[in-house]
This record gives C-alpha cells, sequence and structure tokens, in this order.
C-alpha cells in the first residue's frame, strides 16, 4: 500500500512492483501505471508551458474520461492547485466557480460554457500533450494547498474549501487499511469526477491500493450494470436515488460487486432491504463532508449496519455532538457534528483540518477548534453516526423544530413514495408550516394514507400539512436534492393549483 506524502508521489509504489497492471479504465480506453505515469508527466509539462507555476489553480470542465484523471496528476506534480468545474451547472454556475477560484487555465471539454481567455480546448491540449514538453517536478509539502473543493451550495452561494495534499490522501489511506483492499480492487465511480470528493476516492485511493480505478461515464440503471458487469466492477459509490431504481431491477447484473457504498444524502432503511434483496448484497450507507474531505463515516464491511445510522466514523476522527453553548455532549446526545484529529493510537495526529476556504487570490484560514459540520445528529459510543438533518434546514413551526429528514425517512418508507423532499413554508401565524414535496407521475398519492403513516411514528406538529408532486426533484451533480429552492416551487405550485393538496 502506498503511504506517499504528497499526491505527486501517490503511484510510485505501484509504479515500482507493478508498473504494467491497470491503474484505471474509462470510456475511451484502458492505462496501465506506466501509462498513467507518462500521461501525468506529459500533463505536468503541458501546464508548465501554459504558464502554470507553483499555487496557480488548474480548473477543469472535462468530462469522466481518461483526460481528466492524467491531468489532475499533472497539475500535481507541478505543484498547481486543481479546481473541478462541473459540466453539467449553467453557465452562471461555471462562471462563479471559475470567478471563485480564478484559474490560470481551464481544461475546457465539450460542456464547458466558459469563454475566459484562460481556456485551453480539446486540441489545444492535445497538441501539448502531444509534444510531450518536460517539467521540472515541484518539491510539495504535504500541507501544501493541492485541491479546491466547492460546497454545494444548496443553502446559499457555493465556497472554495482548500485541502492540502495530506487531507487528499487520508481517506484512501484509511479505507484501504481497514477494508483490507489491495491490487484486486476495481473501484467503479459514476459521479463526476470533477468534484474533488470524486477525485478522492477514485484514482487517489485505488493508487494506495494498487487496484484499478474505473471511471464510469452511466449513472442511468442499465448503463451502470453494463460497466458493473462489463468492467468487473468490485466496489461502487451510489447516490441513494440509483439503489432505489437498482432495487426494482433483478434482471440487471450486479454480482461483480462485493461492496456497494451509499452516499450524497440520506439511505432509506427500506432502500437498503429492498437493494439487497434483489442483489444479494447490503449497501454500506456513508457519512461525508466536503470540508473533511470525503468520506467522515461508513459502515463496516461485511452486512452489519444499524437503522438510520451513517456507519462508524474513520479512524483519524473524533467525531462528536456538541450543544448550543458549544459543549461537547455524552455519547447519545444531540447536536451539532464537529469534527477533531483522534489523539490516541495509531491514527493520532494523521488528520488536520482543512486549510481553509480561498478567498481574495488566498487561503483565509478556519476558526481554530473542532470543526463544526452544520450537521445535526448523535455519535454513539461505538462510533456509530446517526445524521438528523442540516442545521440550517430545520422547520420552526410554532416553536418547535421538524427537521426535514425525520419525515422524509418515515416517508420514504411507504410503498406509494419514491423520492421525496420536506421542507419549511413561511406562515404568519407558526412562522412555518411543513410541506412535502413528492416525486412521481400517475394516480394522485393517497394524501391521507401519507399523514397517517407520519402521524403513527412523528409528533402531529411534524406531519406535513402541504402536499405537492413534482414530476422529478431538482437534484445536483451528487444526486442531492437542492433544497434552497423548495419553498419557492411549493408557493409556485400553490399559487397555479396544481398538483397540490393541503391537510393533515
Amino acid at each position: 500500500m502506498s503511504s506517499s506524502r504528497t499526491i505527486a508521489r501517490v503511484l510510485d509504489a505501484a509504479l515500482a512492483e507493478r508498473p504494467h497492471a491497470t491503474a484505471v479504465e474509462a470510456a475511451s480506453g484502458a492505462w496501465t501505471y506506466a501509462d498513467l505515469d507518462d500521461r501525468a508527466r506529459r500533463a505536468a509539462g503541458a501546464l508548465r508551458s501554459l504558464g502554470v507555476r507553483p499555487g496557480d489553480r488548474v480548473a477543469a470542465c472535462l468530462p469522466n474520461d481518461l483526460d481528466i484523471v492524467a491531468a489532475f496528476h499533472g497539475a500535481q506534480r507541478i505543484g498547481a492547485i486543481w479546481a473541478g468545474i462541473g459540466e453539467a451547472l449553467a453557465e452562471a454556475e461555471q462562471r462563479d466557480l471559475h470567478d471563485l477560484c480564478d484559474p490560470a487555465v481551464v481544461l475546457a471539454g465539450p460542456r464547458c460554457a466558459l469563454t475566459a481567455p484562460t481556456r485551453v480546448d480539446p486540441d489545444r491540449w492535445a497538441g501539448l500533450l502531444e509534444r510531450g514538453a518536460e517539467a521540472p517536478p515541484a518539491e510539495a509539502d504535504a500541507d501544501a494547498p493541492a485541491g479546491i473543493a466547492f460546497t454545494s451550495g444548496t443553502s446559499g452561494r457555493p465556497k472554495a474549501v482548500v485541502h492540502s495534499h495530506r487531507t487528499l490522501l487520508l481517506p484512501g489511506r484509511a479505507l484501504v487499511e481497514t477494508r483490507g483492499w489491495g491490487p484486486e480492487l476495481r473501484k467503479g465511480d459514476s459521479f463526476p469526477l470533477t468534484i474533488l470528493n470524486l477525485m478522492v476516492l477514485s484514482t487517489l485511493l485505488t493508487a494506495q491500493a494498487g487496484g484499478c480505478s474505473v471511471v464510469m461515464d452511466r449513472r442511468d440503471a442499465d448503463g451502470i450494470a453494463a460497466w458493473i458487469a462489463g468492467h468487473r466492477v468490485t466496489v461502487w459509490n451510489a447516490a441513494p436515488a440509483q439503489l432505489y431504481d437498482l432495487a426494482r431491477r433483478p434482471d440487471l447484473d450486479l454480482s461483480a460487486l462485493r461492496e456497494v457504498w451509499s452516499g450524497g444524502g440520506d439511505t432509506p432503511d427500506a432502500v437498503r432491504r429492498a437493494f439487497a434483496a434483489t442483489h444479494g448484497i447490503v449497501p454500506r450507507a456513508t457519512y461525508g463532508l466536503t470540508e473533511a474531505p470525503t468520506v467522515v463515516s461508513i459502515d463496516p464491511p461485511g452486512e452489519e449496519w444499524r437503522p438510520r445510522a451513517s456507519g462508524r466514523t474513520l479512524p483519524y476522527l473524533d467525531v462528536a455532538a456538541y450543544g448550543d453553548d458549544g459543549g461537547r455532549l455524552p455519547p447519545g446526545g444531540l447536536g451539532e457534528l464537529r469534527l477533531s484529529p483522534v489523539t490516541g493510537g495509531p491514527w493520532a495526529g494523521a488528520w488536520r483540518p482543512m486549510l481553509g476556504h480561498w478567498a481574495d487570490g488566498g487561503v483565509r484560514p478556519p476558526a481554530p477548534g473542532p470543526v463544526p459540520t452544520g450537521d445535526i445528529g448523535t455519535v454513539d459510543g461505538d462510533g456509530w453516526v446517526t445524521v438528523l438533518d442540516r442545521k440550517k434546514l430545520v422547520i420552526v413551526r410554532g416553536g418547535a423544530n421538524v427537521y426535514p429528514l425525520e419525515v422524509e425517512r418515515v416517508l420514504g418508507a411507504h410503498p406509494d413514495v419514491g423520492r421525496v423532499a420536506v421542507c419549511g413554508v413561511p406562515d404568519d401565524r407558526l412562522g412555518q408550516r411543513v410541506a412535502a414535496v413528492l416525486e412521481g407521475t400517475g394516480p394522485p398519492p393517497d394524501v391521507a394514507a401519507l399523514a397517517g403513516a407520519c402521524r403513527a411514528e412523528l409528533a402531529p406538529y411534524k406531519v406535513p400539512e402541504i402536499w405537492v408532486r413534482v414530476e422529478t426533484l431538482p437534484v445536483n451533480a451528487m444526486g442531492k436534492v437542492q433544497r434552497a429552492g423548495l419553498p419557492d416551487l411549493v408557493e409556485r405550485h400553490r399559487e397555479a393549483g396544481a398538483h397540490t393538496w393541503t391537510g393533515r
């Protein structure tokens, strides 16, 4: 297993031991570790020829394929700071991220809408790679900036979180060690690699195991199954909605899988059970955070899991709930989850918080102390994490707190409900009322039955009073519901009188 201090050296162990083993497979082909090393060297030289120097930002708006993997490794070899800009974002959203990180170069793919002077189109980039210019390797420190991760922006404008080489390599190292992975690992990822967390969990993780990163370019059920079967994927990251769809497809062959993760949102227990019944493998729930980065907790290997929980904390993290007064709560206490490094054992001091946020041309350090997650939840004495909801999303109805995720879990277990999102809508008397937005088409939902299911498990004030149905819920690239716009969506439907019901 690789234990390199910087990303520039992460391929070294595999290059020494298995240079001709496959390092990455994607839509346009496959590369061995020797191939990836050569392409990374060429990408480093190309970036250098474009004027990129240590500390400059390199932005990439590229599809899931070989080029984005090589460009990422190339940027790290010259000490640049990587930033991904999602292809699926609207032009204005791409521009916001561009302006936030102010890159020296933008590597543009077919869906990049940016027209910046720093844009490098595919033909020009291919020509630079072909010339294979040499670039002297940068002597980076483990705690130097390596990548920028953008927060989802679901509750406001995105922020640019800056991570070091140390923090980007640590999740892969811990997962490889604790799950016993080695060269046999073939990890598939269908989320966009423009998301920094996905780089951490794909090429960085598999390089540390000496395995193969399978970069998938399909996110639909048929496409995912084709990738898993055709490329013998053993571990795959899923969104809860993908698990929901695949659980209803016993005709698809997922037999190559040894482990399935679910992340990017809450995984209803009913979905987990349904997937296991159909495909014979129990999904591993995860809880992750851009600021961590990536995985904070995950179910252990095998089939052990706990209802409503999101696994156990990774061994280098001390995760606990804190009260409104800032004091740490005892195990099982409900409060805001915060992160600290563990202080004892083999992982003591391995984790360091994010370097800060990129702003005004530099890194603005975070406040000292445990890192707040903005999530409300509990951590028991054995390290099992249960997330109740985002702190900012709490609905305050008549002075009582309603956590949307708590209501969504009840509704999500109902057989007539596919995907659902709960939000608060303004109310003159109560401050807010509880609204449920159901995804689907066909016959109208039985609102009385759904309200009855809620009353059986929730306090009366938590039962939705407003019900809206939409064909599809608005989601981002990770499959997370874009909650910031839900209250407006509800109000638009109420004003139009379409697919809206009231009452409990």
